[in-house]
This record gives structure tokens, sequence and C-alpha cells, in this order.
């Protein structure tokens, strides 16, 4: 009946009562159900051998300490555990363990106030009188109330004599039977008038029941201590100052207190991250300042300078999306983070695509140039290479466009385990995480992850294809690879260890933020570095072939077209095949001009009665020798030009001579054996001398040593920087 009142009052001051256990012997299952259903406050309603049991099932439940408060009856007796502590199984410090602390709840026996009762007393008065009458015999807790109970007898009686005289004269008290309704309620309506102040307190009767004054003691050190008091009658709870004591910080929560808790990034780590990050886009502008500053210079005008500034916007790009990875729900509101979500990503994307598809692009030129050997000649400028890379940032767009439309990324929330809280509080922290996520986030990562792993073998390709290309200022193969196989390499395990790590934002931001740098850094270092040094130390033997030299034409004709891609295309303008045909063909033709300058020289020495002269056949067969301009090295596969200029003029035949000499003699002056000799020496070292060094015999700009300087003038004007040695046709 008590727990049922106990229950219908708690239901109407809106206290919600969890759980109920009811048990008769062992208390142990009823005390782990409390804990299942985390309940913390315990409203105890047993005796004293009972409550060893309870005491001991918590202290083997951990049901004790700051997190839990029992509330028993305050009417056992005093050093009541000492009688039962023998009946149970635990020690007599763990039953004190589990105590300490319990709150004992019971009426007061006698008031504390020291007024003046109904009898002229005191209460402490009453209590030196009622110990002295008493001597040894056996107290009752209960003799206040049955003194205070006298009283309220005795003024029932004398309210209910006082009515009878005064409003009926015929009946009197001693008329009183218990069948004597009338007699019955005029007591009945006495008893509810009385309100006096005795030795238990305020006599107080409400809906027939008395309403006196509760006791709270509290368990401690192995003693009840009196804590406070609560007075029925005017309704107040007085707290005895600093009494209570908490084993805790604060008292004890009604149930666990769950605290959300965002794990958010660390400012300091931060910090020093976008630190770095600075100190990267700052390197990248310096690279930017570099290319544009030495745009005109040869070595950077065969690299496409158009294609290294959009090389270093990709990796400014992605050095941005660091600062962006960085700001979580602890720096922006929560629509501002989903925004974030998108932008991010976005920047990273584009910026990738950026930086290698110009890269790419560039060596796509060449392997077109040096690898299609039946392209025709044309020249492959740096706007078709923007288009090419404009093509790429366009398939980035599509999927981003997509993307967006159909399934945005949006903020997420994920709530992990409760923890215990570090500053020891009697609070759980659930942790939550912020996310970007999606319905479909596998399927759309796969498309971009495909695209991009896509891009990195293209780019593979073409520098393996490439690698052999002989000019180191066109050629970055070596670098490309080094740059793919990096970047490969830390994205897969930057992705990896990211999403082992999706718990812990700290170490994610800062794995993903490394990546980022180690990337964008090591990329732009690997393609503007060398460079830098190249221009630095030897800026003409990066746009030199490691063969052969340009000519002086060539370079006059590389004026001409554009920057970047105009030596490549002037080189490309004989092809493999075309050469070696070529090369057999002109072998043949230098056979046959042997045989016939061996017979000349026959005829000249046989038959030194005739004239020999050279036949028109014969000189163009030189010149045709002499207008060769392309030859190729075999055994390497390089091409180089040698342009070689005849004379406007052509020579004079074979074996004229004076006209003032002739008219004289000219039988015998032809015919003598000095016009014969000086023949000879005047017109074979010529012939050898025009076709000797397009099969490598001689220096092109030698004299010859028999003849003078003044009679080659087609080879005294080339100048020594352009001499080319051609060998092995």
């Amino acid at each position: 009946q008590v727990r049922n009142d106990l229950t219908g009052v708690l239901y109407g001051e809106d206290i919600e009562i969890s759980d109920t256990e009811s048990f008769s012997n062992d208390p142990c299952t009823s005390v782990k159900k409390l804990k299942g259903n985390d309940v913390r406050i315990i409203l105890g309603q047993f005796d004293e051998e009972m409550a060893v049991k309870v005491f001991c099932c918590a202290y083997d439940e951990e049901m004790y300490g700051s997190k839990y408060q029992w509330i028993i009856p305050g009417w056992y007796e005093n050093l009541w555990w000492e009688s039962w502590i023998n009946s149970s199984q635990c020690l007599s410090k763990n039953l004190l363990a589990a105590m300490e602390g319990y709150i004992g709840v019971d009426f007061e026996p006698l008031s504390t106030k020291m007024l003046k009762t109904i009898s002229g007393r005191t209460p402490q008065q009453y209590e030196k009188e009622y110990n002295a009458k008493r001597a040894d015999g056996q107290s009752s807790k209960f003799h206040g109330y049955a003194y205070d109970g006298i009283w309220v007898i005795a003024k029932t009686l004398q309210r209910a004599m006082k009515y009878l005289n005064a409003t009926n004269k015929h009946q009197k008290i001693e008329d009183f039977n218990y069948t004597n309704h009338r007699l019955g309620k005029i007591f009945l309506d006495a008893m509810n008038e009385t309100n006096f102040f005795g030795v238990t307190g305020q006599v107080v009767f409400r809906n027939g029941e008395r309403m006196g004054t509760i006791k709270f003691t509290q368990f401690q050190e192995r003693k009840e201590v009196k804590v406070g008091e609560y007075n029925a009658v005017a309704d107040t709870l007085e707290i005895i100052n600093n009494s209570i004591r908490f084993q805790g910080l604060e008292p004890p929560k009604d149930k666990t207190i769950i605290q959300e808790e965002l794990r958010k990034i660390s400012l300091p780590l931060y910090s020093i991250l976008s630190a770095l990050t600075i100190l990267g886009m700052i390197m990248a502008s310096a690279f930017l300042f570099f290319n544009i500053k030495n745009r005109n210079q040869k070595l950077i005008k065969m690299s496409s300078p158009y294609m290294n500034n959009l090389i270093i916007l990709g990796g400014m790009l992605s050095y941005a999306s660091i600062f962006l990875f960085g700001l979580d729900g602890s720096f922006v509101s929560k629509k501002t983070f989903e925004t974030l979500c998108t932008v991010r990503t976005w920047i990273l994307t584009v910026g990738y695509t950026t930086a290698f598809g110009a890269m790419f692009a560039k060596t796509w030129r060449v392997h077109a140039i040096f690898k299609n050997v039946k392209m025709k000649k044309k020249i492959i400028k740096d706007q078709k290479l923007l288009v090419i890379v404009g093509g790429m940032l366009l398939i980035d767009l599509c999927i981003l466009i997509c993307w967006q439309v159909v399934d945005p990324l949006r903020r997420t929330v994920e709530k992990y385990n409760m923890e215990p809280d570090p500053a020891g509080r009697d609070i759980s922290i659930r942790p939550i995480l912020e996310h970007c996520e999606n319905t479909h986030m596998t399927i759309w990562l796969g498309i971009v992850y495909a695209y991009k792993g896509l891009l990195m073998l293209f780019g593979c390709f073409l520098a393996w294809e490439t690698r052999n290309v002989s000019i180191p200022a066109l050629n970055d193969s070596k670098y490309i690879g080094m740059s793919v196989y990096n970047v490969g390499i830390m994205c897969i395990i930057g992705a990896a260890v990211s999403f082992l790590t999706r718990d812990q934002p700290n170490v994610q931001f800062c794995i993903v933020a490394l990546v980022i740098i180690f990337c964008s850094t090591i990329t732009l270092c690997l393609v503007f570095v060398p460079k830098l040094i190249t221009l630095r130390t030897n800026p003409d033997a990066a746009t030199q072939n490691r063969r052969f030299q340009f000519t002086q034409n060539q370079k006059k004709e590389d004026s001409k077209t554009s920057t970047s891609v105009t030596s490549v295309n002037q080189a490309s303008t004989s092809r493999l095949e075309g050469l070696q045909s070529e090369n057999h063909r002109l072998r043949m033709k230098i056979t046959e001009l042997d045989k016939d300058l061996e017979e000349v020289t026959m005829q000249l020495q046989d038959t030194p009665e005739k004239t020999t002269y050279i036949k028109q056949n014969h000189y163009q067969d030189l010149n045709d020798i002499l207008s060769i301009r392309n030859f190729t090295d075999n055994k390497d596969g390089e091409k180089a030009i040698l342009k070689n200029h005849l004379d406007q003029n052509p020579p004079a035949q074979w074996g004229t001579s004076d006209p003032s000499r002739t008219s004289k003699d000219p039988i015998e002056d032809i015919n003598s054996p000095e016009h014969i000799q000086r023949r000879l020496s005047l017109q074979l070292p010529i012939l050898h001398h025009a076709y000797l060094p397009s099969i490598g015999g001689v220096d092109a700009s030698c004299a010859s040593p028999c003849v003078s300087p003044s009679a080659s003038p087609r080879h005294r004007h080339v100048p020594s920087s352009f001499r080319v040695m051609v060998s092995g046709l």
C-alpha cells in the first residue's frame, strides 16, 4: 500500500519511475535489472536483513559511488548492519563501501525547536523528563507521538463539549456510543480543527492523516548524520548547511546524461597545415613569375609556356582546396558546411585535371610529331593543346554537374559509441562527426576515380612512348613518369588511410592535406626546377639535339613559325622512311659518278690529244648531290637537317682554258703535260670536295689542301657554329 501510494504521488509530481522490482529472497537479479535500465536513484523498501543483501549485490554490480544514490527507510536500529553482516557473503568493508552516502528517511520523533509546547514544556525538557521517569526501561521512538496524541484527544473532547453545550443542552458527551453518528461527526470535526505545537512539532490533521516532520539522515563514515528535515505543515525543506556529502563533484544524475560533442579539427593543426599550404602557393607563384619572365627564352618557348601556366594554375587550385577541407562545424554553420562539400570537390577535381591535363597535352604533341611517321607536315600550336585541356575539363564538368543535380552532397552526422567524460563528470560523451555524403557516394567516386585513372594511364603511355626523344626542352617524359608514380602511390595510400580514420578528423585532415601538398609540390618541382637549373647553367644545351645541331637556315625558318613548336615541326619535315630511300638512291648515284670520274681520268691520261669535257648530265648529277638537305642517323633513329647551297652561277666546264693562249697554239697548249697536270690538280679536288662532305668524308667548311680557299667560295661563308658532320650513311 505504501508503494502504491508513493507511485501515485510521484506520477502526480511528474517524476518518472523507470523500473519497479520486487523480490522475496535474492535481490541480485532485481539489482541487475535496475542497472540494465540505467536507474541511478533507487528508492528501497526493505528491512535490515534484506538491506544487507541488497547492498552486497550493489557492490558486486558496482551500483554505488558518485553515480548512484540509494534512499532507504531510516527507522532501522542504530548500527543495524552489524547484526546481519554474518548472514551475507560479502565482506564488511565492501558492504560499508556500498552503503556510503545512502540517505535514510524517517519521521522526526521529537522537534528540534526550542519552543514551549501545549504542555508548557519544550521538546528538550519533555525528553529529559521522559528519560528520567522511564529509567532503564525500554523506550520507543513513538513516545513523543503518543504524548501528543493524548493532547489531541483531550483537545478534541474539550472542543466537542463546548459545541454540545452551545448547541444542544439536553445531549452530553457522556451519552456517546459508537452507533451515534451525530456525536462521531462532532468528534471528527473537532479533531480536524486540531492545531497546536507539540513535542513532535506542529500537530495538524489533513484528511485524517497526521501532518508531521520528516527527517533525512546520510550514512557518512560508518554513522548516520542528520542532513535536513521536511515540514509537511509548512511544506518546506530545510537542509543543514554543508551537511550532505556527495561522492562526486555534484549530486548524481537521475540517469546517464548523454552529451553530444562534435569532433572537430584542431586549430593548431589547421594553422600548421595552412602555413605549409601558403608556402606551397608562394612557390607556385615564384614558378609562375619565372615562367612569364623568361617566356621569350628558347628553353621556355620550346616547353610551351602557356601549358606551364596551366600546370601552375592546377597546382594552386589543389593547394586552395586544403583550406576548405579544414573548415568544419566549429568554424562555419551547417548550411555553409554543406556548400563547402560541393565547392572543395569541384576545386580539387578541376585543379587536378588542369595540371596533369596540360602536362599530358604537351607530351602528346611531342609524341604526335616524333612517333607518328605517317603524319603530314603541319604545326601543332598551343591553341590546339588548350582545346585538349578544355575537353578534359569539360568531361570533369559533365560528371560534377550530373553529380550535383542527381545526387548532391549533403551534410551527414555520424554518431559513435559513448565515451566517459575526460573531466570526470557524471556524463557520457557521444562523439558526432560531420561528413559530406550522398545516397550513391560509392558510384560517383568510382566514376571520378576511373576517369582520373585513365588520364594517368594515358600520361604514362605518352611518357613511355616519348622517352627516347633527345631534345631535353621538349621531352618531360622522365619527370612526368616520376610525377605520376608519386601522385599515384600517395593517392592510393592517402585514400586508404583516410577511409580507415573516418572517426578521427584530425588524422584524416592531416593525411589529406599532406597528400595534396606533397603531390602538388613534387609535380611543380619536377616540371620547373630542371628548367630553372638549365637556364642558369647551360640554356643552349637543352634546346639542341643530343647528336645534331640546327643549321642556320633552319633557325631562320624557326623564327617564322610559332614559338614553342617551330623547332620540333622543322625537325620532323623529313621522315625516316623517305630518308632511308633517298640515302640508298644517293649512294648509287655516287657510285656511278665515281665510275664516270675514273673514265674521265683515264681518258685524260691515255688520249692527251683530245680535250675532255664533263657531260651536262654529269654536272646535273653533281647538282643533285650538292642539293642534299636531309639525312638521318640510321642507328639512333634521330633526325637532323643539313642544307648546303650551290652558287647561283654554275661552274665552268672542265677543260676550259684561257682564250688568249689557245688562240696561239690550241693543240699544243691543251695537250701539253703541264696543262694536263694543272687540269687534274684543279678539277679532281673540286669534284671530290663537292660530294665527299655529303657522305661524311671531309668537313664541309674546310678547304682542299690542293686548292686555295678562294677556289671554293660556296664553303667559305658558312659560320663555324653551323658546321655539321654527318657520318654513318
